[in-house]
């Protein structure tokens, strides 16, 4: 069972691999690159808790009240589960002594959740399949995820350093 210290690494190692992502995410969008609105997600998750999954197109659907921080509540809480994911297939020695390979590994196969669960559901289509540009909506996924990894890894090596 991990120590409450062990959850505090955990839980700063999930925020500051999502933090990571996010300086990416806008630096994409100073360069005129297109992001996800995290209000959309916000309404994802709203209309979740009323029962409803998918939809036809996320943006059409009614708005949810706090849609936004709703959304970024969502976007931190899954960073945090997919840092927890990564101490549980690699352990928590991982924290102390990190190693880039499986934080890389972990984050590019987060990409599965937005490609295969997020997306469809939100009326995008498997792999953005009903958008425009499905090959360069998926690359910009791969390689947002890709930094995820990195953050992982990167506030891994902060956290040891800051902790020690």
């Amino acid at each position: 069972m991990p120590s409450q210290e062990d959850i505090a690494r955990i839980i700063l190692l999930g925020i500051g691999a999502t933090a990571v992502m996010d300086i990416w995410l806008i630096l994409m969008r100073a360069l005129g690159v297109p992001t996800l609105n995290f209000a959309l997600v916000g309404r994802w998750v709203g209309y979740l808790w009323h029962g409803k999954f998918a939809h036809a197109s996320i943006g059409q659907a009614r708005h949810v009240r706090g849609e936004l921080a709703l959304g970024w509540i969502a976007h931190y809480a899954t960073g945090i589960a997919f840092a927890v994911l990564l101490v549980c297939i690699q352990g928590i020695e991982w924290l102390i002594e990190p190693i880039l390979v499986p934080a890389i590994a972990v984050g590019a196969a987060t990409v599965a959740v937005p490609l295969f669960v997020i997306q469809p559901a939100m009326g995008a289509g498997f792999a953005y399949s009903r958008t425009p540009t499905p090959a360069k909506n998926c690359l910009r996924s791969v390689m947002t995820h890709l930094v995820f990894g990195l953050g992982l890894y990167l506030s891994a090596v902060l956290i040891a350093w800051v902790w020690e």
